[in-house]
């Protein structure tokens, strides 16, 4: 449920960039500081490891991969590493999945890329019949054009799982990958370069497509945002936070796939010189490209209590959940203002 506040619960973005045993404290804190759940990305480890420890160290916190990389693993190993999370958290894990780019897909894990959209879709639906078969007894008979699973035996059989099967949430920033979301998941991960008219005018009315087109009520479904903030509680505290959001927003806005989201706006031209300033690594002139404007439209900008305002506004009724997005290190008690100004 969601916090009586703001309308939505509040997450902690995790890195599973670093060692899963400092990951695991970290959750621990981030559970006792308040928080309704703890993500894990997959960078420099797995996820499900960083999840897992994190799980033997917390109680009430929700617990998701945010993402895990679908297409690097066949949805029989998801499907297993999913329900032993599910067991070992006490049914608080979700099973969050994105699809990845090509090139790591192809040239890092060395697994075939086509068609993301429909891909997710059957690796989404080969999961749910191998938890179906565990959870009946019946014969696994699952054949798709991407994935083939008819064999199971009582032998491997995990059988029910006490909690249920965790829910499926599946990243998506295109209009065709949020519309399977809508039609085969249980609730959307949008990504950090999106601002809310485009949630509004894009994002949303594709997932109420996708729902619509399985007979579902998009309602039902989450919507997670992990929104870019600029805090600081001193007048320096926050031209740092400042001047790294606009790096990172300079940097999305560089990418193509990004490019919709910069359209919506009618800031094509600074799409153009962002890219052609990547290409050169000129990374510094590109935050200068981020004007005012731009930045106010992308992130909640100022004070705790300001950001917390800022964010109400902007996502109450539009999101179930929410996480922060900074790529400079937050004081501990900005982040502990910020989040108590929000549960206000």
């Amino acid at each position: 449920m969601s916090d009586d506040a703001t309308g939505f619960l509040i997450d902690a973005g995790g890195d599973a960039g670093t060692d899963p045993r400092a990951f695991a404290s970290g959750a621990a804190d981030l559970e006792a500081a308040g928080y309704d759940g703890i993500f894990a990305a997959e960078t420099k480890h797995d996820p499900f490891v960083a999840l897992t420890a994190a799980a033997m160290r917390t109680e009430r916190v929700d617990l998701m991969t945010g993402i895990a990389v679908a297409f690097a693993r066949s949805p029989m190993t998801v499907a297993e590493t999913a329900n032993d999370l599910q067991l070992v958290s006490g049914g608080r894990f979700i099973l969050g999945l994105g699809s990845q780019v090509r090139p790591h897909i192809e040239r890092r894990f060395s697994m075939p890329w086509s068609a993301p959209a429909a891909r997710m879709r059957e690796f989404v639906a080969a999961i749910r019949a191998i938890w179906s078969s565990w959870e009946t007894g019946e014969r696994l008979a699952f054949e798709g054009e991407h994935y083939r699973h008819t064999l199971m035996t009582p032998f491997f059989s995990p059988g029910p799982n006490p909690f249920g099967p965790p829910p499926v949430w599946i990243a998506a920033v295109g209009p065709r990958m949020t519309e399977t979301a809508g039609a085969v998941a249980d609730g959307l991960l949008a990504h950090t370069f999106t601002t809310p008219r485009y949630l509004r005018e894009v994002t949303l009315p594709a997932l109420a497509a996708g729902a619509a087109s399985a007979g579902r009520d998009a309602g039902q479904l989450g919507v997670s945002v992990p929104a870019f903030i600029a805090v600081g509680e001193t007048p320096e505290e926050l031209d740092r936070a400042i001047e790294a959001t606009r790096g990172q927003i300079a940097f999305y806005g560089s990418t193509p796939d990004y490019l919709p989201v910069l359209e919506l706006h009618g800031w094509e031209g600074v799409h153009e010189r962002l890219n052609a300033g990547a290409r050169r690594g000129a990374w510094r002139e590109m935050a200068a490209e981020v004007d005012d404007d731009m930045l106010a439209a992308f992130a909640a900008v100022g004070s705790p209590a300001e950001v917390a305002g800022q964010l109400r506004e902007r996502f109450s009724g539009l999101v179930t959940r929410l996480s922060f997005s900074a790529s400079y290190p937050i004081p501990p008690q900005t982040a502990a203002a910020l989040l108590a100004a929000l549960r206000s």
